[in-house]
């Protein structure tokens, strides 16, 4: 008997393992003679199936979709804002030190420290207290650009519904391979609407 290639989930094998197993089984009526042709015919092809199916066991069974799905969401999370949770070292701080909790230690944080805490730190306490230290320095959160601005100057007209004037702003992308971003730009010329500032924070 021909050893036969299984292809199975894109892999190649070599079926030895399982045509041996397969052929022990068929072999008694391998030599029947002329009126056994048909059915040592039959034992034949069932030898080839049973060594596919040992080497589809060899290769593995596929993993389930559910597994498959959630192992997708979980690359998607650590990709996502470039912070995935990884097992360090039992002697690094496992907790946020409780000094990070008072007010006053936001106040002495530069510009960069208080813009990496709100936007890697989401969802916390942290995050509420650099946004409240921003505001308190003049910064305001623009909801459609996600991002913060603070006036250059006194705004040239207002209304309103809006102001238009020179804007210092924080721009917090960053382009991989590329030296921009993460850095305070200036935009001229600039409408701020009120529609799209962020009032809820007190």
């Amino acid at each position: 008997v021909p050893k036969p290639s299984v292809h199975l989930f894109g892999a190649t094998k070599n079926a030895t393992a399982g045509l041996n197993s397969a052929t022990a089984f068929a072999d008694p009526m391998l030599n029947l003679g002329g009126k056994e042709d048909a059915e040592s015919e039959k034992l034949r092809e069932m030898a080839h199936t049973l060594s596919a199916l040992d080497a589809a066991f060899s290769v593995g069974l596929p993993v389930s979709l559910e597994a498959e799905l959630a192992a997708k969401k979980r690359r998607a999370n650590n990709k996502r804002g470039g912070l995935g949770y990884v097992s360090t070292p039992s002697c690094f701080p496992q907790k946020p030190a409780p000094v990070f909790a008072q007010r006053e230690v936001f106040e002495r944080f530069v510009h960069d420290s208080l813009f990496f805490i709100f936007y890697y730190q989401q969802g916390t306490y942290q995050q509420y207290l650099a946004a409240r230290e921003l505001k308190s320095q003049s910064w305001r959160f623009h909801k459609k650009y996600y991002t913060w601005f603070q006036r250059h100057e006194e705004p040239r007209f207002a209304t309103d519904e809006f102001e238009k004037g020179t804007y210092k702003y924080f721009d917090y992308i960053l382009k991989e391979g590329r030296d921009i971003g993460w850095t305070q730009r200036f935009k001229s010329d600039f409408t701020f609407e009120y529609a799209f500032l962020e009032d809820e924070l007190v």
